[in-house]
């Protein structure tokens, strides 16, 4: 079963806010090649998770992940998101699918917040 890792930020109006979301996968890419990474948005801006699960299950993705890139547990973490998620897979006869726990509740985030002070 392959594996795929879709990033899934707000959306915004702004092409800037996309440039950082597509840099970001990136740099998850370089970490873990073997991990197909994609991005999305949850509105405002394309590609939808929609069109990001359509691409990964046409790449061979059975099994995705999606990591909202949301600091705290809110709606969009816990209602939003899935239920888009949920609707995009419906269409894809067995796939499976997990959100990831959000940013905020990552161990390392303390020392992340500390390492900004040094730059």
């Amino acid at each position: 079963m392959s594996r795929a890792l879709i990033i899934v930020d707000h959306g915004s109006r702004r092409p800037e806010a996309h440039a950082h979301l597509e840099k970001l996968a990136r740099r998850v890419a370089e970490r873990r090649p073997e991990l197909p990474v994609y991005v999305a948005h949850m509105e405002l801006a394309e590609p939808s998770i929609q069109d990001a699960v359509d691409r990964c299950v046409a790449e061979g993705a059975r099994d995705i992940r999606v990591h909202p890139l949301f600091l705290l547990p809110g709606r969009h973490q816990g209602e939003d998101v899935p239920a888009l998620v949920e609707a995009a897979i419906s269409r894809h006869h067995g796939v499976t699918w997990r959100i990831t726990d959000c940013v905020g509740e990552a161990p390392g985030l303390a020392e992340l917040i500390l390492s900004t002070l040094e730059t």
